[in-house]
């Protein structure tokens, strides 16, 4: 027989029945009439509806016992402390307005812990019975998704009850406020909480399209938490397939970048590189020469004329590639300008026209490229990884060297998986050396064995992969801040790229395009018949791209420090006893058992900044694009204003007796006209990045002649920076004595006869001769 407090305040007896674990307090109600109701309290138990999961497995009890079991447990319990005040009622043969108080009681309280039913699983009977005994109360866990929106209320007092006499063993005194934060001291028996599990990292998949599949198996391989369908509450990591818009997010992170679909286009990136070309021509000649359609066509065909005329020797082949072009549409090749098909779709879909590389490396006298997974980490700072593995795609009919009948063949020039798919020679491997799609790493160990050095077509890759993210990443910046102003809440961003690069025949990568949205499929379509097709699993794909994914969600992981920091070796207090704790706690702080302990080696390698010192002097446009940033005066735009580049002059000390601000304005005004006449977007009027590019180059050739082009715009850059550093410690300076001149205008305002400030807001003499700030460009 055990002892339970009434609601009455009688202490009355009852027979002891199995105690659930876990749960705080039992409901007895023995007998016909309820002798003893003793209040059945989970301190876990609060609004929040996940807190549900918390109550306890029931094992049973005595006959007429109730006992709170799993789910309805905790909402049972709590049901029966409202009708504690009816059942008193009915002990003391109370009023029928009592009883229906009671009923009413009840009701609401059932409502409100059903309000938020949904939540984790529960937690196991063992886990329970190991905080049963524990002195402090048990932690309310952080909010999930499904939970009550509404703060933990206390439970309704009991009217009429005294104070209870003693609690029962292990729980707090009713009534007495729960303690809000982790009790300090710790018995010894608790080595396991010193380190609480993590929880795990939640991503947004709901926007994933083609990549889901892969996205699958990696989550569930880093035994994360996936919401397929999205979140109410926000996610660690939002996986979009498309763009960065796909979804309005203010926090988290994104797998894309603002801005990366159209710095990847066609057109864009032409025009990106060929800014680096004309900066450092040999640096960047892994891409091929390139025209744009239609702006300039003229030009092109007047350049073709010249070469044709110096040697008629000479019989070149171009592919022409549409600018937003995909999968190989509409791509075809020609022999010269006059061949490009001017009519209609040119003009309503500008391209580009590239000189076609006709001595590729062939193996099995097929023509293949290769597909790399770049990881864009960071933005500023630059960070950049590259997977060890990649795919390679084949042609599927034997390469020959483009003449005028073979023009239109396709399957035999175009290396595009969406072209070969539909040949009738493509083979399907699960190998990984053979068929039309195999790894990058099974074509290297094949040059391997052939004597190529394989070490220097990897420093090679490496190097071209590093300079084209550097041609990128200015603009990239001008989108960045765009979307993402400095000082407002918003994501950080990292994105996959595919880089598309051929070997050429004395192995020299070129550079293909850059894809934003690489496929991530896992699977190939096979037709069964005629016009019928079905999805059919592909283990070369899943080899490379699950891990290329995992892997990008290993360096991204948001949590990694904290896992970190949990996993480093720990002085053992227990150090010499013997027990279950021990073992536990050695585990725990040892970090013997790593989370990621049961995963392969990362992928991805780090190119930058690792080999930073060796391909920073190239960074010159992305400080001309740091120096446009700033002067663009309002947030959230892309395009420099007259007054903004009129104070870019003024403030770097540009303008001279052979430039006057009225040649600078005709500078601004020609310049974005003519950009502004060869851009499709012109929902914003001013003067863009590569417009600002240009009108520098142009004040670098003026002011320091007789210079290549690169040193005279990395001086210009050098001495614009000198002048708005001084300009920045100016206005620091001034700043300090604003606020001193306050405080000692405060300080002398009480003496008789005030100090009367300088006039006109003047500096004080500075005594100290200014140094070059090495504060970042704001």
């Amino acid at each position: 027989m055990a002892a339970a407090a009434s609601v009455t305040g009688r202490v009355t007896w009852a027979p002891p029945p199995m105690r659930s674990p876990g749960l705080g307090r039992r409901l007895s109600l023995p007998g016909p009439r309820p002798e003893a109701v003793t209040a059945l309290v989970n301190p876990s138990l609060s609004d929040h509806g996940n807190g549900l999961g918390r109550g306890a497995r029931g094992r049973g009890g005595s006959e007429g016992s109730l006992v709170a079991d799993r789910g309805g447990g905790a909402a049972a319990a709590a049901v029966a402390v409202a009708l504690a005040p009816a059942l008193s009622a009915m002990q003391r043969g109370g009023s029928e307005r009592e009883l229906a108080a009671g009923r009413e009681a009840a009701a609401a309280e059932r409502g409100r812990v059903d309000a938020g039913a949904a939540g984790e699983p529960e937690r196991t009977a063992r886990e329970e019975q190991a905080k049963a005994p524990a002195s402090a109360p048990a932690q309310p866990r952080a909010a999930e998704e499904g939970d009550a929106r509404d703060l933990p209320r206390p439970l309704p007092a009991l009217p009429g009850s005294s104070p209870q006499p003693a609690p029962a063993r292990g729980l707090w005194p009713h009534g007495k406020p729960r303690s809000k934060g982790r009790s300090c001291k710790r018995s010894s028996g608790r080595g396991l909480d010193e380190f609480p599990p993590l929880r795990p990292v939640t991503v947004d998949s709901s926007k994933a399209r083609t990549s889901l599949d892969a996205l699958k198996i990696s989550i569930r391989q880093l035994k994360w938490k996936e919401f397929p369908l999205g979140r109410r509450l926000p996610c660690d990591i939002y996986w979009h397939g498309v763009s960065f818009h796909d979804n309005d997010i203010f926090s988290g992170q994104v797998n894309k970048f603002p801005g990366m679909t159209e710095m990847v286009r066609k057109i864009t990136l032409s025009r990106a590189v060929r800014i680096m070309q004309n900066l450092f021509p040999e640096e960047y000649s892994f891409y091929p020469r390139s025209w744009i359609l239609p702006d300039e066509f003229q030009l092109f065909a007047a350049q073709v004329r010249m070469v044709k005329d110096g040697d008629p020797s000479w019989k070149p082949t171009f592919i022409v590639k549409p600018d937003g072009g995909c999968q190989g549409d509409g791509i075809y090749l020609i022999k010269d300008p006059s061949d490009i098909r001017l009519t209609g779709t040119l003009q309503r879909r500008p391209a580009v026209v590239q000189e076609y590389i006709c001595k590729p490396l062939l193996i099995d006298k097929l023509k293949f490229d290769i597909r790399l997974y770049v990881l864009l980490k960071s933005l500023d700072p630059l960070e950049i990884y590259i997977a060890k593995d990649g795919l390679s795609r084949f042609c599927t009919e034997p390469y020959q060297e483009p003449t005028p009948k073979n023009l239109h063949h396709i399957f035999m020039h175009l290396t595009n998986y969406s072209l070969n798919i539909h040949s009738r020679n493509f083979v399907h491997s699960d190998s990984t050396s053979t068929g039309s799609k195999r790894t990058f790493s099974s074509i290297l160990c094949r040059l391997s064995s052939k004597g190529v050095d394989i070490k220097k077509v990897w420093s090679d890759i490496i190097s071209l992969v590093i300079k084209t993210v550097i041609a990128l990443t200015p603009e990239l910046k001008v989108f960045y801040q765009s979307d993402i102003p400095a000082g407002r809440p918003g994501p950080t961003c990292f994105q996959i790229l595919g880089f598309d690069i051929l070997l050429m025949k004395n192995l020299k990568p070129i550079l293909l395009e850059v894809n934003a949205n690489p496929s991530m499929r896992i699977e190939h379509e096979q037709e069964l018949s005629p016009g019928v097709f079905e999805y059919v699993p592909s283990l070369v794909d899943e080899e490379v791209k699950v891990a290329v994914i995992r892997d990008t969600l290993r360096l991204m992981d948001p949590l990694k420090k904290k896992r970190e920091n949990q996993s480093q070796p720990r002085e053992n207090p227990l150090a010499g006893k013997e027990g279950p704790s021990d073992s536990g706690l050695a585990i725990a702080s040892g970090g013997a058992l790593s989370p990621e302990a049961h995963l392969p080696s990362i992928c991805l390698k780090q190119v930058f900044p690792k080999y930073a010192q060796q391909f920073n002097y190239l960074r010159l446009v992305d400080r001309m694009a740091n120096l446009f940033i700033r002067f663009l005066g309002i947030k959230g735009t892309t395009k420099l204003g007259p007054t903004g580049f009129r104070t870019f002059i003024r403030n770097c000390k540009l303008s001279s007796s052979s430039l006057s601000m009225a040649a600078v304005d005709i500078l601004y005004i020609d310049i974005t006209r003519r950009w502004n006449s060869m851009t499709l977007d012109q929902r914003d009027s001013g003067m863009c990045l590569q417009a600002f590019i240009e009108a520098f180059f142009y004040l670098a050739q003026r002011k320091f002649k007789m210079l290549p082009l690169h040193e005279q715009v990395a001086s210009l850059i050098d001495l614009c920076e000198y002048h708005l550093s001084l300009l920045d410690e100016k206005r620091l300076v001034y700043g300090r004595s604003g606020r001193s001149g306050a405080q000692e205008a405060s300080g002398a305002s009480q003496e008789a006869s005030p100090a009367a400030p300088p006039a006109g807001g003047q500096l004080p003499p500075c005594t100290g001769k200014l140094s070059h700030s090495k504060q970042a460009l704001s």
